[in-house]
């Protein structure tokens, strides 16, 4: 597989909308770009112009909760009145996944990839998420694991009612473009994975780096 270069860019503290209405347009542009590479233009010089192009976005997000398309409301547990009242914010997305948390001192990533030029195979792509993650967490001495048919990375899943979960992970792919990624809590509050059932799991906990 050729090597790909893939463009960071680091968003610092964003309000949710505004980031996902900018994954939004680079997932678009390079929809674009793939439709129009091997359709009229024939020369290489324009083909290579309008390549697709991989970025990655970090960004942290004020307190809010984002429900995935087949998730269920009802896993928040709170009213729209009390989340206002907590200045919470509340969006129904386009990923994967149900109910997650985003907020102060969790690293959000939003890798927007194009899967033809690695392999088209969402299963895989989600797993290898899993794994940076796991590979980061062995580098502060913990060891992060998958819990069978649950997306995301966990700790201590043979433990019976010790499962805590430290990322979440929910995508979308258009055309093999991707967006969306994963949140991993570092100093998270978790007090306000209270107000949810998370990713719709009951009886499993959430943790974050500073607690382990």
């Amino acid at each position: 597989m050729e090597k790909q270069s893939v463009i960071f860019r680091d968003l610092e503290k964003m309000e949710y909308q505004g980031a996902w209405d900018y994954q939004e347009k680079l997932l678009k542009e390079n929809v674009r770009r793939k439709s129009e590479v091997g359709s009229k233009m024939s020369d290489a010089v324009s083909n290579l112009e309008n390549e697709t192009k991989h970025y990655l976005l970090f960004v942290e997000h004020p307190p809010v909760y984002t429900l995935g398309k087949s998730g269920n409301k009802e896993n928040v547990l709170l009213n729209d009145e009390e989340l206002k009242e907590k200045n919470i914010q509340f969006f129904s997305t386009n990923r994967g996944g149900d109910i997650t948390f985003h907020g102060n001192d969790q690293i959000v990533g939003y890798p927007i990839l194009d899967l033809e030029k690695f392999y088209t195979d969402i299963g895989r792509y989600l797993r290898n998420l899993e794994e940076v993650i796991i590979l980061t967490l062995d580098e502060y001495g913990i060891k992060g694991e998958r819990s069978a048919g649950e997306t995301g990375v966990w700790i201590d899943t043979t433990i019976l009612g010790k499962e805590r979960k430290i990322c979440a992970i929910g995508v979308r792919c258009s055309r093999w473009i991707t967006m969306h990624g994963f949140a991993f809590n570092v100093n998270t509050d978790l007090s306000y994975f209270n107000h949810i059932i998370p990713c719709g799991i009951v009886n499993k906990q959430v943790t974050s780096l500073e607690k382990n």
